[in-house]
C-alpha cells in the first residue's frame, strides 16, 4: 500500500506516476517507429529499456514489503526517467525527433520526475524517516 497524493492504494496500477510512466512509454514507442532502421539495434532498443524500466521499477518496488528495498526501486525508475531524457536529447539533435517532440516529452517526464520525487519523500514519512 502507498499513499496516492492524498489517498491510499493497494495497486501499482492506481498510482498516478504509474499511469503517466505507461502514457510516457506508449508514446515513446510510437515515435521510435520512424526512427532509421539502423537504430533498431541501437538508440532505439536504449530508448525502449529505458522508458519501460521507469513503470516496470515502479511496479516492482509497490510489491516489495520493506521500505528499503521499495526505494531502490523508486531511485532506479528515477534514474530510468533521466536516461529517457538523455536518449531523446540525442534523438533530437540526430534529427530523428522534432523539437516539439523532444520538449512535449520532457515537459511530461519533468512533471513525472517532480511526482516520482514526491511520491519517494512521502514512502519516506510513512516509515517515519
Amino acid at each position: 500500500m502507498a499513499y496516492n497524493g492524498h489517498t491510499m492504494v493497494n495497486r501499482y496500477e492506481d498510482l498516478e506516476i504509474y499511469q503517466v510512466s505507461v502514457e510516457v512509454a506508449i508514446e515513446v514507442y510510437r515515435l521510435t517507429k520512424k526512427f532509421p532502421k539502423e537504430e533498431t539495434y541501437g538508440i532505439v532498443d536504449q530508448l525502449k529499456r529505458a522508458v519501460t524500466s521507469i513503470g516496470a521499477n515502479i511496479a516492482e518496488g509497490f510489491g516489495r514489503f520493506y521500505f528499503k528495498d521499495k526505494l531502490v526501486f523508486f531511485y532506479h525508475s528515477r534514474g530510468s526517467l533521466f536516461e529517457v531524457k538523455h536518449f531523446l536529447e540525442i534523438s533530437f539533435r540526430m534529427g530523428y525527433i522534432t523539437n516539439e517532440e523532444k520538449n512535449s516529452l520532457f515537459v511530461k517526464l519533468n512533471n513525472l520526475s517532480v511526482k516520482l520525487n514526491n511520491f519517494i519523500s512521502s514512502i519516506g514519512k510513512q516509515n517515519g524517516s
